[in-house]
C-alpha cells in the first residue's frame, strides 16, 4: 500500500488512538498502521510525527530493552494526549461525515 498524500492531515490523530490502547515504539505502530489498512508509513513520516507529539506533551518517550536488538523508544499518551485524542477524533467525525455526504455514501 502506498503512503497516501492526505494521511498527514490525520495521522496524529491515528498515533494518538494507537497509544491510547497500549504504549508502543516507532516500527510498531507502523505495522499496526499497516494491519489496519490505513497505510504503509515511510519512517521519515512517521518518526517526525513521533517527535511532534512528544515536543506537544501528548505522547512521553521512555526507553526500553528489546529481546532482538537494540533497545527501543517506546511512546506513551499522557492526560494532555487523551484530551488532544478526543477533540481531534470529534473533529475528524464531522469531517468525515461531510465527505461521505458529498461522496453519496451513507453518513454514520
Amino acid at each position: 500500500m502506498t503512503p497516501r498524500p492526505w494521511l498527514h492531515g490525520f495521522l496524529d490523530l491515528c498515533l494518538l488512538a494507537m497509544l491510547r490502547e497500549r504504549p508502543d515504539y516507532g516500527y510498531g505502530l507502523a505495522q499496526r498502521l499497516a494491519a489496519a489498512g490505513v497505510a504503509d508509513i515511510p519512517g521519515g513520516t512517521l518518526y517526525p510525527a513521533l517527535l511532534r507529539l512528544e515536543q506537544q506533551g501528548l505522547a512521553s518517550p521512555s526507553w526500553a530493552p528489546s529481546e532482538s536488538g537494540p533497545r527501543r523508544k517506546y511512546y506513551e499518551i499522557t492526560p494532555a494526549g487523551l484530551a488532544a485524542l478526543q477533540a481531534q477524533a470529534a473533529e475528524w467525525r464531522a469531517f468525515r461525515d461531510g465527505v461521505d455526504l458529498l461522496i453519496g455514501a451513507p453518513v454514520r
